[in-house]
Parts: C-alpha cells; structure tokens; sequence
C-alpha cells in the first residue's frame, strides 16, 4: 500500500486510494487520499496526488441523508475485490453553493465507494436509480 505525504498547517502522510476507473471527466487521475477537514468527520476532502489543486469535498451521507443506500451491484464489487459490501465506505461528492454553504449539493446518483482495507475505489454511477445529481444538503 502507497502513501503520499500531504502540506497544510501540519505535514500528514496519509495513505494513497487507488481508483480501479478514473473518475468521470478525470481520466489521468487515480490515486488520492482522503483528508478529514473537520473534528466531527463530517466533511473530508478527496485531494489527487498526481494533479495539484485538484480534490473533491465528500461527505458520508448519514448525517445529511440517514435513508440513503447506495445499490452495489456484483460488478462493482468484483472491481474492488470484494465479496462482503459491510467493510465499503459510501462517499457522496459535494458540490459548494455559490451563496455559500446553505446551497451546497450532493451527488446521490454517483457515490465514491472505498474498501476500506485494499484501500481500492471506484466512483460507482446509478444512472438508472432516479437519485438525483444535485440533492441540496439538509442536516438530519
């Protein structure tokens, strides 16, 4: 397993997640780490290590949306090694709103699933869900 070390207030080496596929429009990245931005754990930033300046705000979508299942199909689960869905970590992206962060979005139809112990991702698209792109945030 890699790690990448990350710059901020305080040097962090965290460990390096592997995409099995690119993230939709970002076809040259596939290893980021996962960085908490908050004590709660509530909002964490999905940060490339191949491409400065380039991350994702995520969210788990228990605190905003407790009903929320993401559908993992066989497939999905084959491309992460898994057989047992109980050890994925589910990760909505959040969109930030442009009058700030009352008008932040989820995006319930394409969830970041993470093994958390191979450490191994994919960003799994519910094109046939319904779920909507752009759910507005509300705190449960």
């Amino acid at each position: 397993m890699s790690v990448a070390t990350v710059e901020g207030p305080e040097t962090t080496t965290l460990p390096v997640i592997d995409f099995v596929a690119p993230i939709p429009g970002f076809p040259d990245d596939r290893r980021f780490v996962l960085v908490r931005l908050d004590d709660a754990g509530v909002l964490y930033s999905l940060t490339s290590v191949d491409t400065a300046g380039l991350r994702f705000l995520v969210v788990p979508p228990t605190q905003f949306f407790p009903d929320y299942e993401a559908d993992i199909d066989d497939e999905t689960l084959a491309a992460l090694g898994v057989t047992d869905a109980s050890d994925l970590l589910v990760l909505l992206v959040v969109t930030a709103g442009e009058s700030g962060a009352g008008d932040a979005t989820a995006n319930l139809m394409a969830p970041i699933v993470l093994d958390q112990s191979s450490r191994r991702a994919v960003q799994l698209v519910l094109s046939h869900s319904g779920l909507p792109v752009r759910q507005k945030l509300m705190v449960a």
